[in-house]
């Protein structure tokens, strides 16, 4: 695949991200951004939408509260997380492009032609917009449909890629994220990544993806990684993981 080709093709990824939300914007309040802003998800009445960040990349709200995930993740873990670490990517993202020619890009074109501290923070920010999105407060049932039938031709079945992306998860050495992937032929493929490496700069399109920073979990789970990854299958949103497959195949 051409440069050029993957570049519109990982543009459209958050564009699908944004009609994955929008489909599902029922009772809920859009918050204003930046005409470059992250992919935006939509918060309900009940959400408490971010500080704007001063400068062109701003946070999306969550598409729901900060304790609607409990108790995976309760509100305390959720709070610092979201309102710290994911704010404070946005922020010094900032500070990085402010005055040069990188405040007029997307973030997924910052992430595919910056290295260094701005594509950490860039990255940093679509990952963890990406992570709210693979999860719901109503999710965790079993996967259906295009997804169910892709994990089970590629993976022998769910429990089989739970298993697989678990160990993953948990064996990925200090920082990073676990990523369940698709590529060009619309193959699954689990990509264990550090640090703030994004499918996106390895030609692929992220399908659902865990944060195993120790700042994800620490204050629910201290050193117990393992429990934090067993719990997410009780909230992972496969509705998302379909979404993003079937957008995939369209394109």
């Amino acid at each position: 695949m051409q440069r050029r080709e993957f570049l519109t093709s990982s543009l459209a990824t958050g564009a699908a991200i944004a009609t994955y939300n929008l489909a599902n914007k029922a009772n809920a309040e859009t918050a204003a951004k930046p005409t470059n802003a992250a992919t935006p998800a939509v918060a309900p009445a009940t959400a408490k939408a971010p500080v704007a960040a001063t400068g062109p990349f701003g946070q999306p709200p969550l598409s729901y509260s900060l304790g609607a995930l409990a108790p995976f993740l309760k509100e305390e873990q959720m709070n610092y997380h979201f309102n710290k670490h994911h704010a404070g990517y946005f922020k010094k993202l900032n500070t990085l492009v402010e005055g040069k020619p990188e405040a007029k890009l997307s973030l997924e074109e910052l992430i595919l032609q910056s290295q260094g501290p701005i594509f950490n923070n860039a990255a940093q920010a679509w990952n963890h917009t990406f992570f709210w999105n693979s999860m719901s407060p109503n999710g965790g049932s079993n996967p259906t449909g295009l997804i169910a039938e892709a994990l089970q031709r590629d993976f022998g079945g769910v429990e089989a890629f739970k298993k697989a992306f678990g160990e993953a998860a948990i064996n990925l050495f200090g920082s990073g994220w676990a990523w369940l992937v698709a590529d060009k032929d619309r193959k699954l493929q689990i990509l264990p990544l550090p640090n703030a490496d994004n499918p996106l700069k390895h030609k692929l399109t992220p399908l659902l993806t865990l944060d195993v920073w120790e700042h994800s979990y620490y204050i629910d789970y201290r050193n117990d990684r393992a429990g934090y990854v067993a719990g997410f299958w009780s909230k992972v949103n496969w509705d998302f993981a379909t979404h993003n497959l079937a957008t995939m195949a369209k394109t």
